[in-house]
């Protein structure tokens, strides 16, 4: 039962009712935790430290950000919001700064990065769900606030330029339903370059790329196409999950839960370039940082760990997957658990695998396709965007 009612909260909305909404004003620039040229979160700082396996730190320099991107990035947060209401309020609060610097930031180096507020699902609702207690949280709400988001960004801010959407969790759901509502089908759809919407299902017909919930975006399966999904739900490889698992399984007939491999799109295991936060997690900003190495004191805010994990779409028992290996030493220096864990009340919800870390493993390999596949965009539709 849990499992269903945070699927059903977490859930595509379907039926948008009639109900009095009022949508935020996005002409407002306090409406956005991310725009071009402001010193926000997504202006933060990308210093990396590369962890080797036997313990070596090195400073990585962070590429600098684009000058004159030629495409842009839309970008939805996961659930993070600590608001104690049911859906959150349009003031940021650090959880949703901080994901949008942990996810997101980095992709101004490849485009110009927008992320609309919106009055989420927030984490009080979904822990209130997972532990059997009544929840008040509008999803349907949340979805109209990015749609208007997007509609704003559409009129204001694109003028024919190629975009990237970028989402994750509750996000990705968000966008899926914008694909489905206000892209697929709509003069919009001819501005898309790829989706990246992991740690949420998309459904395809088995053995079929398109045909799902998607009726007319694809699954990407190679670095240069355009005009698709990249959708993945991320789980320990040898772990599947179970049967009640909200990731990975569908019991509707005939489908599958479509999974593409940011480190290998055109199938089989490839080496992950993971890019992950070295001091406060995802999803708050107290908890202690990780020990990447024995002895190792890190300063910068993220870490890489070159050679220790690789990624395969898998499918398991019945699943479909992206089987994170890690390929650990106990007899080295550096961490052999790279967490990623769900944990409630000190519990481990297996059912929901690596999800806090669905993009930060691979995050390097997005980086990489989101500007390889805006090159592929740009080159065939030259002329198409104006300048900023």
């Amino acid at each position: 039962m849990r499992s269903f009612l945070v699927a059903a909260l977490l859930a595509t909305p379907a039926a948008l009712p009639a109900a009095e909404y009022v949508a935020p004003d996005y002409a407002q620039d306090a409406s956005w935790l991310c725009r071009p040229g402001r010193a926000d979160a997504c202006a933060a700082d990308l210093g990396t430290t590369s962890v080797a396996a036997d313990g070596k730190l090195t400073a990585v320099t962070p590429a600098a950000p684009a000058r004159e991107p030629e495409f842009d990035c839309f970008y939805v947060y996961p659930t993070v919001s600590t608001d104690r209401t049911g859906n959150s309020d349009m003031v940021a609060d650090p959880a949703e700064t901080n994901v949008a610097r942990v996810q997101f930031a980095a992709f101004r180096n490849v485009c110009r990065p927008f992320a609309p507020l919106y009055r989420q699902v927030t984490l009080k609702a979904l822990r209130d769900v997972m532990t059997g207690q009544p929840s008040d949280a509008d999803r349907t709400m949340a979805y109209r606030d990015v749609a208007a988001a997007w509609a704003s960004y559409l009129s204001r801010d694109n003028s024919g330029r190629g975009v990237v959407l970028v989402g994750h969790s509750q996000g990705s759901g968000v966008l899926k339903a914008l694909l489905a509502n206000a892209i697929e089908g709509k003069p919009a759809a001819k501005q898309l370059i790829a989706a990246y919407i992991p740690g949420h299902n998309v459904l395809v017909p088995v053995g079929k790329d398109v045909g799902g919930d998607l009726k007319s975006t694809p699954l990407c399966r190679r670095d240069d196409q355009t005009g698709c999904v990249l959708a993945w739900v991320s789980f320990r490889d040898g772990a599947a999950p179970p049967a009640n698992s909200r990731f990975g399984r569908t019991t509707e007939a005939g489908m599958t839960v479509g999974c593409t491999n940011p480190a290998a799109l055109a199938g089989g295991r490839g080496a992950a370039h993971p890019l992950l936060p070295a001091g406060p997690a995802i999803v708050d900003n107290t908890t202690p940082p990780r020990p990447w190495a024995k002895n190792a004191r890190i300063a910068s805010p993220f870490v890489t760990l070159p050679g220790l994990l690789s990624a395969e779409c898998k499918a398991v028992d019945g699943a479909n997957v992206l089987a994170i290996r890690t390929d650990a030493d106990a007899a080295d220096p550096r961490i052999d658990d790279i967490g990623g864990d769900v944990v409630v009340g000190g519990q481990v919800f297996a059912d929901w695998g690596l999800h806090l870390v669905d993009v930060n493993v691979v995050q390097g390999d997005m980086l990489v396709l989101a500007d390889k596949q805006g090159k592929a965009w740009l080159a065939r539709n030259k002329g198409a965007a104006t300048a900023p």
